[in-house]
This record gives C-alpha cells, structure tokens and sequence, in this order.
C-alpha cells in the first residue's frame, strides 16, 4: 500500500474560493444551443422553448457564469442579427464550423435563460471581423437603461431593465490561424486596448479579459500575452488561457498527470503578466481567466473534417467522456481552485452536447456525463477559502509531463461553518494510496461526507441508455476505499485512477 500525506492549516490562505471557477460556456456551435439549452416542441421545452431537463441539471452542476456566443464563432458573428422577431432574422453562414447559424437565439434570448438558470453572463464581442463601434453598439444595447436608439430597441423587444453584463471578453482567440480575422499581437493589442478604452468610457466598472494565447503549445506563446498587455495592461483585468487535454496514445499515465501543464501554464502567464506590469511601473495585477479548458479529444476532430453540406447545428466535437475523462476533469479543478489568488475566472467548454459534461436527444432525454460529477461536486463543496495544500506523495516518471506526484489535492475551509473540504486525485493505475491527513489545527472535525469517482473499468462512461453507469458512491463502499477518522487525522484510502471530495464538519 502506497502512503502520502498531507498537513491543513486555517491560517495558510491562498485566497478566498471565487464562485466564477465554476463558469461554463455555451457558443452557437454544433447542438450546445440548438437542441442543447433549446428545443422549442421538446416535452420538457418551457414557454420560451428551452429544455427544463437540462436547465434542471446545469442548476445541479453548480455553474455560476456562461460565457457567450463564442468562442469561434463569435469572430464573425453579427450580434443584431439575434434581435427582433424572430421571423425576421437573417440566417447565416457561420463560417467557423461551417454550419447555417438561424439566429433564432440571440442575446434576448439567452439572457432570459441565464436568469432561468441563475448565471452571470460573461459576453464575447467580435473583434475578428469587427471592432470598436459593434463592441459600443452591444454594449448599448444591453446595459444601458433607457432613452437611446439601442436602449429602447431593446425594450421594445421585450427587456425593460438592462441586462448589466459585467465582465466582457475582448474577440477570442485572434492569435489563431484558423480565427476568422486572425491578427498579429501588435495589431490585436492595439484593437483590444482601443475597444477597452471605449467601453470603460461607456461604462467604467466593467472587467474586461484581453485574448491570451489559443494554448501554450503556440510559437508565440508568452510572447503574444506580452505584446497584447503591453498595450492593454491598463485598461483590462484579465487575460485569457485556454488549454484542452486528451490522451495520446494510450499513455494514461501522463493524461492523468494533465494539471501538471496547467499548474505550469498558469505559472508561465502570471510571470508573464506581472514583467509587463514591472516594466510598466504599475502597481495592478492582472488576473487569469482560464475561459476555455476541459478534456477533448482534439486529435479525433482534426482528422474528422466539417460537414461538406451546410447543416443547422450539425453533430460535431460530441466527445463520450470516461472514468479517466472525469478523474482529469477533477484534477484540473483543484488545479484551477490552487491558483485561486490569480485565477478569478474560469469556463469549461462547453456546457451542452459539444464536448460538455450534459448531453441531450433531439426530443429526447438529457443525462450526465462522467466530468458532470467532479465538477458539480467540487462546485457544491468549495466554500470559504482555498488553503495551501502540499502534499507529501509518492512520484512516477510521465513521457509529456516528467515526474508527477501520484495524488494531487487542493482543500478549502469555510471560517463560517468550519467546513473543510478536500478534493484529492489518486493518479496510480495500479494501487491504492493511503493518504493522511493533519487536522489537528482546526480542532475537532467530523466526516460528514465522502465520495469517490472511480471504476475498475477507466474506459467506462455514460450513456442514453445507462446514464448512471459511473456517478459518485461513498468512498467508504468502493473496494479499495476506505475512511477512517482518529483525534485530529483521518486517514483516506484512495482507490486506483480515482476522485474524492471529502467534507468535515465540527
């Protein structure tokens, strides 16, 4: 039996747990909309056409803020095109994922159902094929009262109040190739620097989030995120990252160990960000929002190409997640709550049918998948503050990652109810690990709670027709797992290629 250990403290703070880590997204791309979040004619479709199976579980995954419409797609997307009746909107190419856009959810429309399922919108602007006047034009139209051509346009499409959007994306993705209106760092720095300026005239309190880079494997990666804050390191609060993860080859080892990258990933973006600030003499600290990740199977959907045929929310990037997918899924979580002081933003892409922990059937039912679970877990359980967690863990060698620990945790305590919890990833194949865990500075606690993620089947996952095959189960009852509570310790017995979220109590 492996051993690892770890020691909590209420007085090591990283910084207090941000309900925006649990952000997801929703982009007009393949059926995350369409058949996703809407299905006018669905048995469960509510008065406005949306499913109320899936709202019901987007409420039960815990997500606090969608970002909206792209994403790809929002590089050549023309916003007054999803405004008005509906009989009158254009259809159009949507060139990103060569599919007809019909434009029959648009702004209105997706805000009624954030207010349906409790989120804060993060909104993306177009910068690929547009610029400062239709960032203005948006912004007008969603967040101001009343009394212009805009604002009254939209009251008199049925929103009376302001939508008051408060964190706004600037394009996505422009230092990609593949990004309708691809842009050089220069050129893109000077365009999201401008449009920040005009906004913030319009409205001075918004958060704005310049592009990063598209991921870290870029060649102008830490480069294009210098270039871009050089000119925008003043009037914006974040920049992005964005990074997918997959298994190559069947090397699982070093899939598991995919928050490796991350850590370092964010590591690379904050020293990045903070010489631009030295250089500038600034004293502000630009933040991270992590507004894309999750795994994908990236390699499949290159070698799959788009439709050839010009279809209406066509079946595209519909990755089946397994046992693995979710112990991954978990661990890039506690990645994310560890970087809590930097990483204030986060969205998992996407929430509905396209690489998403929910899927749905055209007039059909709507069912969890295996990455549902740690997210809606983690979720539910982080409150308070996130605290420094070092763990003392045996290490294997991986091919992409080098050594990695074979278990990784992060742990948040609520000062208001004394709570502790841990979120802690076994990534052995082979063994369980024991891992103990000091208490003793938090006085006495109680398990209240302890559930694991796991499967002697790592490739095994959920479908239509055995939507519950993998969900959580107390650890306590999984062979190989096992909790143990004694004085000021307990001792966690973590199944092989497993996730565990375990709550104490006073």
């Amino acid at each position: 039996m492996l051993r690892a250990r770890v020691a909590l403290n209420p007085a090591a703070v990283v910084a207090p747990v941000n309900r925006r880590t649990f952000g997801s997204f929703v982009e007009h791309m393949g059926r995350c909309v369409y058949t996703g979040i809407y299905e006018p004619g669905h048995p469960s479709a509510d008065e406005d056409g949306f499913r109320t199976d899936v709202l019901a579980l987007a409420r039960e995954l815990g997500v606090t803020m969608v970002r909206y419409p792209g994403g790809n797609f929002v590089s050549g997307y023309r916003w007054e095109d999803g405004i008005g009746p509906v009989e009158k909107r254009p259809r159009r190419r949507d060139l990103a994922w060569r599919s007809i856009e019909t434009n029959e959810v648009g702004i209105d429309e997706f805000a009624k159902w954030a207010q349906k399922a409790d989120v804060e919108i993060m909104y993306a602007v177009n910068l690929g094929t547009r610029g400062v006047q239709e960032a203005l034009d948006v912004h007008e139209y969603v967040n101001h009262a009343e009394g212009t051509e805009l604002s009254e346009r939209r009251r008199s499409n049925g929103a009376e109040k302001p939508y008051g959007i408060k964190i706004w994306c600037l394009g996505n993705e422009l230092d990609g190739p593949w990004q309708t209106g691809h842009k050089t760092a220069e050129e893109y720095g000077l365009l999201a620097a401008s449009t920040a300026r005009a906004l913030k005239s319009a409205e001075p309190d918004l958060e704005l989030v310049a592009c990063g880079s598209s991921s870290s494997v870029m060649p102008t990666f830490g480069s294009w995120e210098s270039t871009v804050l050089e000119h925008a390191y003043d009037v914006v609060e974040y920049v992005s990252c964005h990074a997918y993860y997959e298994e190559h080859d069947g090397d699982l080892g070093s899939f598991l160990a995919s928050a490796v990258d991350m850590d370092h990933f964010v590591n690379s973006i904050v020293a990045t960000a903070d010489a631009v600030g030295a250089r500038l003499k600034s004293k502000k600290k630009i933040n991270l929002s992590f507004d894309e990740w999750n795994v994908w199977y990236l390699s499949r959907f290159q070698n799959a190409p788009l439709p050839d045929e010009w279809g209406v929310a066509p079946r595209v990037i519909e990755d089946q997640y397994n046992v693995a997918d979710a112990v991954v899924v978990g661990n890039l979580l506690i990645s994310l709550l560890r970087h809590s002081d930097r990483v204030t933003a986060a969205c998992q892409a996407q929430l509905v049918n396209v690489i998403a922990p929910i899927m749905t059937e055209p007039g059909g039912p709507a069912w969890r998948q295996t990455i549902f679970h740690p997210f809606a877990r983690t979720a539910a359980l982080a409150k308070g503050d996130v605290l420094e967690t070092r763990v003392d863990s045996p290490t294997y060698e991986t091919s992409r990652h080098g050594e990695a620990a074979l278990v990784d945790a992060v742990a948040t305590h609520d000062p208001a109810t004394g709570d502790v919890t841990l979120f802690v990833v076994n990534r052995s194949q082979s063994e369980s690990v024991t891992l103990t865990v000091d208490l003793t500075a938090f006085g006495p606690l109680a398990v209240a709670e302890s559930v694991t993620l796991t499967d002697d089947d790592v490739r095994a996952g959920n479908t239509k027709d055995a939507p519950e095959r993998v969900t959580l189960r107390p650890t306590a009852d999984i062979p190989g797992g096992a909790v143990e509570a004694d004085g000021g310790s307990v001792a966690l017995t973590l199944p092989q290629v497993s996730w565990t979220a375990l709550r104490l109590t006073r």
